[in-house]
Parts: structure tokens; C-alpha cells; sequence
């Protein structure tokens, strides 16, 4: 999780202001967590505590404000009976890494992916991007191929992962959808050597490039690990909160 978290990092300076090239400062004093990364640490809580999703996500939203929540999720955070709204945005996508990183079993999960997405975004395409998502972080971390990642992803959820990024590049404008932004976003993992190059890659086609770099972040994790020294310096921009709930769910994975 703390891949999907240092994406949201980096990718922070440049979500509007979009730079369509791999080369440039990976951390900045100007970057920051946004909402990406308050809901993140907010799924691995759930997962840990067993405590429902609506209830960590409202508190972790409500706890840490200002941090670029969309229009309608505002709205959700503050509701005394908060009910989902068909959302088909990437918001769901970029949470859900911790799901991937907790459960061992593709059906297991696909469905806790869902019943993380449909709290708010029970949308067919919501819950779709936290699927996918969800399942590459899986697959990743079982070493499965890059090639078959693709190839398993693309069937099951019919997105179109045989694009390129020099292809993707030039024409990709700022998109939340999850079916406008996932696709991406995994691709820059497809393409990608190593971690910081996923989230080079990932930051370079421009759009939403916080939440892109955060959904490639995630699965890069799984696939290569974090950098010791990347890790070291995301933790610098994260509270202490943050950190041991990161620290807690390695242990609550690892079995320890």
C-alpha cells in the first residue's frame, strides 16, 4: 500500500498542472497526500479492524479535510445515513490496494474489492476499477508475468491494455472515470522496469496523474517492492498516524 501511497505523493504537484514526460524531480517540498492516500491508510484500517468501510472512510475524511475529495463524496463524508451514489469515478480504484495486499484468493479478492468500491461507488464501472485494481495488485505479487497480468485483466474486464503509452500520451486529457483512467494507469505498470519508472510512467501521460500514479503505484509495489530509500522519504510527508497504520498492515499481511 504505501506504492499506491508514494504515487499519490509524487503525482500530487502535477494533477493540474500535467507534465507528459518521465523526466522530472520525483520528490518535491511541494508535494503532499491527498484524499488518495487518507483512503488508502483508511481500507488497510478496515481490513485490519474488521470495522465497516462507511464507517473508517467517513473518519478518516472527516479527520484529515482539504485533501481534493470529489463534490459528491464531500457530501457522502458529512451524511448522518450515507448511501452510495453510482459513482463511476477512479476514487474507488485508488483505495482499494490494500485489498490486494490482504487477501490470497482471486475470488476473495474480487469480492471484498466490491464491497469496498459500492459503499459509495456502486456504479458497474466503480466497482469494476476496484476490481481490476485490485487484482493486478494480486496477481503482481505473485510474480505472475506482466504479459499474463495483461492478458488476465483485459479478459475478465474487457479494458483495452494493448495501447501504448507513446500512443496514450499525446492525446490523454484529464479523465476521473475509473473506465477513463484505469486502463491507463495499469498499462504504466505493463510498460514499466522497476517502481520509480511505473510512477514515471504513470505521471507522464498527463490527466488525473495523483490518483493514476497511486492505482500504478500499488500494483508496482507488488510486483518489484519499494525502493528502501523511497519508502524512507514518503514517510517524511506523512503523519505519524499514517506511518504505523502502513507499519501495522505489513505486519497484519506478513502474519506477524
Amino acid at each position: 500500500m504505501l506504492g499506491a501511497i508514494i504515487g499519490d505523493i509524487v503525482g500530487s504537484v502535477y494533477e493540474w498542472h500535467n507534465i507528459k514526460t518521465t523526466e522530472f524531480p520525483f520528490f518535491q517540498d511541494r508535494c503532499f497526500f491527498t484524499d488518495d492516500s487518507v483512503l488508502t491508510v483508511a481500507t488497510a484500517k478496515a481490513l485490519m479492524s474488521g470495522m465497516s468501510y462507511t464507517e473508517v472512510y467517513q473518519d478518516f475524511s472527516r479527520r484529515y479535510p482539504g485533501r481534493g475529495y470529489g463534490g459528491n463524496f464531500m457530501g457522502w463524508i458529512y451524511a448522518e445515513n450515507p448511501q452510495p451514489y453510482n459513482s463511476w469515478g477512479n476514487g474507488s480504484a485508488m483505495r482499494v490496494s490494500p485489498v490486494g495486499f490482504a487477501i490470497d484468493d482471486v475470488d476473495g479478492v474480487l469480492a471484498e474489492a466490491r464491497r469496498s468500491a459500492e459503499v459509495t461507488h456502486n456504479h458497474p464501472e466503480g466497482i469494476k476499477g476496484a476490481q481490476a485494481t485490485a487484482l493486478a495488485v494480486l496477481l503482481a505479487r505473485q510474480g505472475i508475468p506482466q504479459a499474463e497480468i495483461r492478458s488476465e485483466i483485459a479478459g475478465r474486464f474487457g479494458y483495452d491494455l494493448g495501447r501504448t503509452l507513446d500512443e496514450i500520451r499525446p492525446v490523454y486529457t484529464y479523465d476521473v472515470s475509473c473506465q477513463g483512467s484505469v486502463p491507463e494507469a495499469i498499462i504504466a505498470f505493463l510498460e514499466s522496469t522497476g517502481f520509480e519508472d511505473a510512477i514515471r510512467k504513470a505521471i507522464s501521460i498527463g490527466g488525473d496523474s495523483d490518483t493514476i500514479a497511486c492505482i500504478t503505484g500499488g500494483i508496482a509495489e507488488a510486483y518489484y517492492g519499494v525502493p528502501g530509500e523511497i519508502a524512507e522519504k514518503a514517510y517524511d510527508y506523512l503523519p505519524d498516524e499514517f506511518i504505523e497504520i502502513v507499519e501495522a498492515f505489513y505486519a497484519f499481511v506478513s502474519g506477524e
